[in-house]
């Protein structure tokens, strides 16, 4: 069962307040093949990551704002948060409830995909 409309709307916020305050809000992985490609790659594709806006029904389709991809320096990424309980063992239950959910966003490149 999808999630209602205000319970999108609230993880809608919650992953774009996360999301934008960068890796201190949470936590975020790389992938290898992102890291291998430097840390001036990296800050650029954080950045990306924070100020992205490009959500498509065909990206984002429960309008959770959780999933994107960009170019740069002539490479496809894409970023994905998911979202566990607070020890980061299980898929939380709430993802619309900060107090039990913790939120990891990874980037990658779409090649690693």
């Amino acid at each position: 069962m999808s999630p209602s409309i205000t319970t999108r709307y609230r993880i809608s916020d919650l992953n774009d307040a996360f999301r934008k305050v960068g890796p201190v809000s949470g936590q975020w992985m790389l992938t290898r093949g992102v890291a291998d490609q430097g840390a001036v790659f990296v800050a650029l594709a954080t950045r990306a990551v924070q100020s992205y806006d490009r959500f498509r029904p065909e990206d984002d389709p429960y309008g959770e704002h959780d999933f994107g991809s960009f170019h740069l320096a002539g490479q496809k990424l894409f970023w994905k948060i998911d979202y566990y309980d607070s020890s980061l063992s299980y898929g939380s239950e709430n993802p619309a409830d900060p107090n039990v959910t913790r939120r990891v966003i990874t980037i990658m490149l779409a090649s690693e995909y």
